[in-house]
């Protein structure tokens, strides 16, 4: 039996996911305990992430612990996680994927098209932001920040007309009744790597990595690497309006990304199957440049960006 130390950042749902993890380590007869980690995204509460840098925000500190050997194994949200590791860490497993798709929630209606005009709607992403000005110009997107019981007492209490999260994090945290609405990946394409969990070991730790060999999800590896491929090759993080979608239909993939404006007024959008995860993920973000997605991001990365997305 092995004693296993998980480190994860302290939020509701990060600690949801440590323990997910940690009753499956246990299952199998490894002792587990979890050490809660306070990273750089978690202390920056009230400014743009996107001014100080964003890369590993919410990982580098755990990291730090990983190579201390403070703790023997992390748990990321994905897309949480850099689309490039030092090489002094691997992704030891990916388990299987919670349901990728974002998630509308509003007290007073259904759909997002039920909306009035000038409604506000609460997000975190940019991502989320350039998306919906797309489907509706109209609307009043308005920047949401905080974990989701506190994103969810917002809308409670009236602040917001609607909000849109993550369907995966409300299912995690049994608030999956609260959601009126999915949204299909056509109209809001997912962040790459939205729904997975990343179990990150130093890249050394041999034994380690054997031992959490059972926890990785083949099917759920190959459409993340392909999402992240494209990601990498679009030189994006969580700041930026990409999204990007992978889904394995037998042995091929049907990949789906798009990039768009702040304001939702330049969208691309590309579509293509392939068999090959990462030279699929490669040539769509290629194509998203070549047809105007480079200059989109141009723009973006000249300027202040909106406060990423946290799980």
């Amino acid at each position: 039996m092995t004693h296993f130390r998980i480190g994860s950042r302290g939020s509701q749902l990060a600690l949801w996911q440590a323990n997910y993890i940690s009753a499956l380590l246990q299952q199998q007869g490894h002792a587990v305990s979890i050490e809660v980690i306070k990273t750089t995204g978690d202390r920056i509460s009230d400014a743009a992430l996107a001014k100080v840098g964003t890369k590993g925000m919410f990982t580098k500190e755990i990291e730090e612990a990983l190579l201390d050997g403070r703790v023997d194994l992390a748990v990321h949200s994905m897309k949480d996680l850099p689309t490039e590791l030092p090489s002094d860490f691997a992704v030891a497993a990916i388990p299987e994927r919670e349901d990728p798709r974002d998630a509308f929630l509003s007290k007073g209606y259904s759909r997002i098209r039920e909306l009035p005009n000038r409604a506000r709607v609460g997000t975190s992403s940019l991502r989320r932001q350039a998306q919906l000005h797309a489907l509706r110009d109209d609307l009043e997107v308005i920047p949401l920040r905080g974990n989701v019981d506190t994103r969810f007492r917002k809308m409670e209490r009236g602040d917001f007309d609607a909000i849109i999260l993550a369907a995966a994090g409300l299912t995690r945290l049994g608030l999956g009744d609260a959601i009126r609405e999915y949204l299909d990946s056509t109209e809001m394409c997912p962040a790459a790597g939205q729904g997975a969990l990343a179990i990150e070991t130093r890249a050394d730790d041999v034994k380690t990595i054997a031992d959490l060999k059972f926890l990785d999800h083949a099917p759920t590896r190959i459409a993340v690497d392909c999402e992240r491929a494209a990601l990498n090759a679009l030189g994006g993080g969580c700041q930026v309006p990409i999204g990007v979608y992978a889904q394995l239909r037998g042995q091929e993939l049907l990949l789906q990304a798009v990039v768009a404006s702040p304001d939702g007024r330049q969208v691309v959008r590309e579509q293509r199957s392939g068999s090959d995860p990462r030279q699929l993920g490669t040539e769509v973000a290629r194509a998203l440049l070549a047809r105007g997605a480079q200059n989109i991001l141009d723009a973006v990365y000249g300027q202040e960006a909106s406060v990423p997305e946290q799980p």
